[in-house]
């Protein structure tokens, strides 16, 4: 079996999972996720764990195994505690202000850029320099994440940009030191 996939996953208190033919909900505090197994896939409630059972030992059912258990499993933790990612803009006048639902990026280009919120995600701006993107589902707000950074992304010369909290950009010497 997989190592991943055969590990029961526990169900934190507060949290509650209910099985509805292949379609499993997990639900907490009012936010609640969805997702429908693939009809191979077996899943069992009991003793506040989930087990999930592949039908075979072909190498598709094996990958998709454990994918099933961590998307189940970041579904516990997103209702329960949610996700975040944590973005920085680095350069002289960039700012970002959340206007609304929408974030305006000012970095140096000819016009603001206009960002609108998606569905289920939330967007602060602490400070005109650093953006905060949290919500429940996990690829959901790593996809939106890296979609902000796509506008700037970290550049290797001045280091100017959008880039994660504490990501590591190496800087290249520039033409003039040959």
């Amino acid at each position: 079996m997989s190592r991943i996939g055969k590990r029961p996953i526990e169900i934190l208190s507060g949290v509650k999972a209910s099985l509805k033919g292949n379609t499993i909900a997990i639900e907490s505090s009012g936010k609640t996720c969805e997702y429908k197994v693939p009809d191979k896939f077996k899943i069992v409630i009991e003793n506040n764990k989930i087990l999930i059972t592949r039908p075979s030992d072909i190498v598709k059912d094996r990958t998709m195994h454990g994918t099933i258990r961590s998307l189940i499993q970041s579904m516990i933790i997103g209702v329960k505690t949610g996700f975040q990612k944590k973005l920085e803009i680095q350069g002289v006048g960039y700012k970002a202000i959340m206007k609304g639902k929408v974030l305006e990026l000012e970095i140096g280009k000819s016009h603001p850029i206009k960002y609108e919120t998606p569905v289920g995600i939330t967007i602060q701006a602490p400070t005109q320099t650093s953006i905060v993107v949290s919500g429940i589902d996990k690829q959901k707000v790593g996809a939106v994440a890296a979609e902000i950074r796509q506008f700037y992304p970290p550049e290797p010369y001045k280091g100017k940009g959008i880039r994660y909290v504490g990501e590591y950009v190496r800087k290249k010497e520039g033409k003039s030191v040959a």
